[in-house]
This record gives structure tokens, sequence and C-alpha cells, in this order.
């Protein structure tokens, strides 16, 4: 297949490159920073005329696409004011999903994020394991843009029957060789408390949009990603009852996550292969 990745050189977005490349497909890193050269295209996506160019064809590059990956983004609030962050998210995605529409790509995977369920969890979930069925809570304009975003996403399925577009809500992305972390604070119940103490590896989030790409049915459709385990070496249990007392707690495995990744192993075959004990081993120092 043909591909684009937005935000090519991000976190997430260098290890999915490079993971639909080994698979054999031709991407296309869509970025405003890169390497020069047959595989990168520098643009704008703030800018609709640039976004629909970059999707109808480069020359050089591409004369049609067959599949979209959203990743560009600001990624945080406090990196610009909270008003520049909602603008230029929301313009940004707004841009990319109709111009993908317009261009006739039938195939789109994009970057939703956890904050669409309550992040920074001030007001308790309603339940734990979090599941992609716990109401939309948005607390802060990074969390407001990612639940528009999901509304847009779901009207436009609508206007085209054959599209699909699948929201992939990642937890906190840790890069390889990330971990410093998890090994001074694994035993500190504040630790990630804000993500209900999850994360997920940069490689297995390309992993999952690879498999959400491979799997895309017709329609608009969610999933959470993150890793199997939570990044404390509390038991879960321990940790949901000491933070969020009298919330119902479902089966949880001893150090489950609490992000539920359900569906995705359902609907998908996800399976994350990294977890933060074993990466500090295999660092070897610790």
């Amino acid at each position: 297949m043909r591909i684009a990745v937005t935000g090519s050189s991000g976190k997430l977005g260098r290890p999915t490159t490079a993971l639909l490349r080994d698979e054999g497909h031709d991407v296309l890193g869509l970025d405003q920073d890169g390497t020069p050269g047959p595989g990168f295209t520098r643009v704008d996506l703030a800018d609709y005329g640039q976004a629909l160019d970059a999707m109808l064809g480069v020359t050089a590059r591409h004369a049609g696409l067959d599949a979209l990956v959203h990743l560009a983004a600001i990624p945080v609030n406090g990196m610009v004011p909270d008003a520049t962050l909602f603008q230029r998210n929301m313009i940004v995605t707004f841009n990319v999903l109709h111009a993908a529409l317009r261009a006739g790509i039938r195939t789109v995977v994009y970057a939703s994020s956890i904050i669409v369920l309550g992040f920074p969890f001030a007001e308790p979930p309603a339940y734990l394991p979090l599941d992609e069925d716990s109401p939309p809570r948005a607390n802060n304009t990074y969390g407001l843009a990612k639940v528009s975003e999901e509304a847009i996403a779901a009207q436009l399925v609508r206007w085209e029957p054959g599209l699909s577009i699948t929201a992939l809500r990642f937890t906190n992305v840790t890069g390889e060789g990330e971990y410093e972390g998890f090994a001074a604070r694994n035993a500190d119940p504040a630790y990630r408390r804000d993500l209900v103490w999850s994360y997920v590896d940069a490689r297995d989030g390309a992993a999952a949009i690879s498999l959400a790409i491979a799997r895309a049915a017709p329609g608009f459709r969610a999933y959470n990603i993150a890793a199997a385990d939570t990044g404390l070496s509390i038991p879960s249990r321990e940790l949901a009852s000491g933070a969020f007392p009298g919330v119902p707690l479902r089966e949880v495995g001893e150090f489950e996550t609490l992000m539920s990744i359900g569906r995705a192993r359902a609907e998908l075959g996800y399976e994350p292969r990294h977890r933060w004990r074993e990466e500090l081993a295999l660092d070897g120092s610790h």
C-alpha cells in the first residue's frame, strides 16, 4: 500500500514509518521537519491547500494514496497558549481528514488520546479499568480538541459510506530507552496517577497502527492503546482503591493495565510486547 504518515518525525511517527516500510509499504512522511529525500515531503498541514495538495499527489513522491496515518499534533498543554493549542490541533486534524475524504482516501488511522476519558482524573472515573464505553470528559484544551476530533470523524464516515476512520486512543507514549523514570518511581502511587498509571511503548503504538490499517472497516471506531501492565510495582487493585475509593473495579490481573485494551485485542489482534520491567532489564543498568 502507498501510505502517508503525518507527524512522521515525531516520537510515534518514526517507529510507525519504519515498521510500515519494513512490512513492504511505500510510505511518505509528511511533517514540517524531517530528512529530505524520496520518503519525505515538508508540508504545513494547518494550510488546507497544502494538506489537500499533499493528499492528491506530490511530484516525485506519489500520485495517490491508499491509506493515511495522522499523528501530527502539538502533543501536550503548556507548549503554546491553551487557545493556540486547540485552534492548531483542530484545524490540522480537520484539514487532514477532510482532505483525505476529498482525495478519495478510504482508510484513515489517527492518534486520539486517553485524555478523552478524563485525564488528569481529578473527577473519579465511572469505573475501572476504563474502556471505550466510558463517557468522554475533556478537562483541558488538548482534551477538548481530541473529543471534538472524534466527533468530526464519526460524522465524516456518514458522508462517505466506504470511509474507514480509526481513532487510536494512545496513553503516554514512551520511546525505546526512555524508561529511567519507571526505575526511580515505580513504587510511588502518585507516579502516573493522572494517566491511571498507564503507558505504551512507541513500538507497540506503531504495531497498533499497522493492525488498524490491515483491519480497517467502513465506519468510525475508537480503541484504547496501552501497555498490558501499569507502570508501577504496586498491584493494580491497590492503586485503584487507594486513589479512587468507591469506584467500581472490574476483574483485573495483579499488575494489569487500568486502561482496558480488550477491544483492541479482540478486534485488531493488538498484543503489546514491551513492558517497563523487561525494558529496564534489557538496558542492563537495573
